[in-house]
């Protein structure tokens, strides 16, 4: 099954993109250092879009864009001989979804709403605001959470700086999904 036609694989790659290459960065440079770390997570970049390529025949655009800004903030991280830029690609890619988010809202097609329909599900107008809501508040969410990626790679430890990567934003996410399912509910019930 190809991840470009899948809501729920296309999910999984935004949240897992990268992953392995934190992982394997975090491991390596701890223990040969700084260098041989960011090679560790570039290579490991290449081999996610490999898999994919391999399995799917085809990459995802989210997988081409997170481990292509990975290989090239890696490179610059050799280039500069500092692991700072391949540290900042999380806190970039959520700027770039916070501001997607936000500018979806901007020109009238909430991304949330606009996926959701994409699969068939057609709301009441009245849902169609709450979403617009939860696109806004999603968008701030990943704001909030940039802020905090950029700080963890300036000022955090390697491993704190790949907790946070890893494990961080994707529970902290799913709490902040299980809150806004739990408001759409009420309000979906009010209604009735």
């Amino acid at each position: 099954m190809n991840p470009a036609g899948n809501p729920k694989a296309q999910a999984a790659s935004l949240f897992f993109a990268g992953l392995l290459p934190v992982v394997a960065f975090t491991l390596i440079e701890e223990y040969y250092g700084t260098m041989a770390g960011l090679i560790a997570g570039m290579v490991f970049g290449v081999g996610e879009i490999s898999y994919e390529l391999y399995k799917y025949k085809k990459v995802s655009k989210i997988t081409w864009f997170g481990n292509g800004m990975l290989l090239v903030l890696g490179g610059i991280s050799l280039i500069s001989s500092e692991g700072l830029w391949f540290k900042l690609q999380p806190a970039i890619m959520e700027g770039v979804f916070a501001l997607a988010l936000w500018g979806s809202i901007v020109i009238g097609k909430p991304l949330l709403v606009y996926l959701a329909e994409q699969q068939g599900h057609q709301f009441p107008d009245f849902i169609k605001e709450k979403m617009k809501g939860i696109t806004f508040r999603s968008g701030l969410f990943f704001a909030i959470h940039t802020g905090l990626a950029i700080w963890a790679a300036l000022a955090w430890s390697t491993s704190a700086w790949a907790l946070l990567k890893g494990l961080g934003v994707t529970i902290s996410f799913v709490l902040y999904l299980i809150m806004e399912g739990v408001l759409l509910r009420r309000a979906v019930l009010k209604q009735r």
